[in-house]
């Protein structure tokens, strides 16, 4: 097996135009030669936290495309796994240390998340085990979750219904503005970002701005791309600053005072990646002192939020529960890329959304 690290501008040549944003979900390449000449994988999860793959014996035989050297076994309960687990080569879901060390024969991890904060831990990133993700399956429905809530909060959607048609009574309002032209600043220009970002440009001719830390090749609905260290300059520019970052140690909090006090008071802010970047008591008084617009979240620091938690009474602020990312269609692509990442595996090609374990996503 071999892992080089490639830049995202290098694979993006390589891939061609068919598929820019499938070609650019990750910046490293894992292939495995020669060839398995059997794979043997099974679901499995770590923990309550995340949640063990569900796969139908229809969506199970679509996996295996008829390709008679792979099994995939489903086991019923953890006696079951902890039987498997020394015999498979491949993981659909996440494991824990102690089911690394049993799974002696393990190579290959498919998380059946996008982030890794949960799934990656010390013995994982130390072990030649390769990691691929789900980056860019959820962010089609994440991005229309992000434009619904900017659209709320602009047109006010979120003040007509709560609180006038709970408490049963009329208010015009009239403080309401157009979403169309504004500039839009996206930290991180990976599944969620790029989707966002596209959308908002190609309907609603907005100018985007972004930050990554990785090089790769600008879309074209990108007006500037530069590095994270650019934000604190994209920030006063942008009508609406997007969070679609990865949970790492660099970015833990990163939407703090300084930010928020940076942005215009026209501005709104959206958190569609992890509530981990964001200071919650900083995003609060961002919010009750007017230093922006308003805001919409769909993760917070604490999942669920308890009692006492400063997004409660905030102003102007909409909140989802961690479900921005759920579609039926959401299903078929996490499949269809089981589907390839297998096809791959079994034919030595090179896997798609492998994680760098060492930066975390």
């Amino acid at each position: 097996m071999s892992d080089a690290a490639v830049s995202r501008r290098v694979f993006l040549a390589a891939a061609g135009a068919t598929a820019p944003m499938a070609a650019a979900a990750s910046d490293r390449i894992a292939e495995f030669l020669p060839p398995p000449e059997r794979v043997h994988i099974a679901t499995a999860t770590a923990s309550s936290v995340v949640p063990p793959p569900r796969l139908s014996p229809e969506e199970v035989e679509q996996i295996r495309a008829g390709n008679p050297k792979v099994e995939i076994s489903i086991p019923a309960n953890a006696a079951e796994l902890e039987r498997l687990l020394p015999e498979v080569d491949a993981i659909f879901g996440s494991i824990s240390p102690a089911m690394l060390q049993r799974a002696r024969k393990l190579r290959w991890m498919q998380a059946m998340e996008a982030g890794m904060e949960r799934v990656l831990f010390p013995e994982l990133v130390a072990s030649p085990v390769v990691v691929t993700n789900m980056a860019r399956v959820f962010a089609p429905a994440i991005a229309e979750t992000a434009m619904g809530m900017l659209l709320g909060l602009a047109r006010g959607f979120n003040q007509y219904f709560y609180p006038q048609f709970q408490q049963k009574h009329w208010q015009l309002r009239r403080e309401l503005v157009e979403v169309s032209g504004m500039t839009m600043g996206v930290v991180g220009l990976g599944g969620i970002g790029s989707a966002t970002a596209a959308k908002a440009h190609y309907g609603f001719d907005m100018r985007i701005l972004a930050v990554d830390p990785k090089p790769m090749a600008k879309p074209l609905f990108v007006e500037t791309l530069r590095e994270p260290g650019w934000l604190m300059e994209m920030a006063p520019q942008a009508d609406v600053l997007v969070s679609a970052a990865p949970a790492t140690r660099e970015t833990e909090k990163m939407f703090n005072e300084k930010v928020f006090r940076a942005m215009k008071k026209s501005a709104y802010f959206l958190n569609l990646s992890r509530g981990w970047l964001v200071d919650s008591n900083a995003l609060a008084r961002a919010l009750h002192e007017g230093w922006i617009a308003g805001a919409g979240v769909d993760v917070a620091d604490q999942e669920p939020a308890p009692p006492g938690h400063p997004f409660y009474g905030c102003p102007n602020l909409t909140v989802t529960c961690h479900s921005a990312g759920f579609s039926p269609q959401r299903q078929v692509r996490l499949v269809a890329l089981l589907e390839e990442n297998v096809r791959r595996y079994t034919g030595g090609l090179a896997l798609m959304n492998v994680v760098d374990k060492q930066r975390g996503y």
